[in-house]
């Protein structure tokens, strides 16, 4: 009977950190990969989201970035900021509602030199009706949202 309660315990200490606030990336529940494994420097240079590969990666704010090639690996390092997305890959509409949604690597839009990702087709296309507004919405409410 010891083990069980033991083993609870024990869960519930190393897991409540998790639920007192989100990471200021967003990486699904079981990974520790920014953008979905997509690379993010691909979107600036072929405008269209690629598939980072395992072999090129590069840590970044605790997160494990992929990248199609040596060359977007060594461009996201010199200028990390540059190429992560915007809301830390959060969907960046819900961001500007006042919460938090994955975002899809999907569905994405620059503007001003920003990678915004959002949640799904439907959620762009709102997004894209008033991307100006929304970015300010989003600006004021980001990192508020996290906590």
């Amino acid at each position: 009977m010891k083990r069980p309660l033991l083993f609870i315990t024990f869960a519930l200490f190393f897991t409540a950190g998790a639920w007192a606030s989100e990471p200021a990336v967003y990486t699904g529940l079981l990974s520790n990969t920014g953008a979905g494994g997509y690379d993010t420097v691909s979107y600036f240079e072929t405008g269209k989201p690629t598939k980072g590969s395992r072999d090129y990666t590069a840590d970044y704010q605790g997160v494990t970035w992929r990248f199609a090639n040596a060359e977007n690996q060594a461009r996201f390092e010199a200028s990390p900021e540059r190429f992560v997305p915007a809301y830390g890959g959060y969907c960046a509409w819900a961001v500007a509602q006042g919460y938090l949604a994955k975002g899809d690597p999907q569905h994405w839009a620059i503007r001003d030199g920003r990678l915004y990702l959002n949640y799904n087709q439907s959620v762009q296309d709102r997004w894209l009706k008033d991307t100006e507004s929304f970015i300010r919405q989003a600006n004021a409410n980001w990192p508020k949202v996290l906590e």
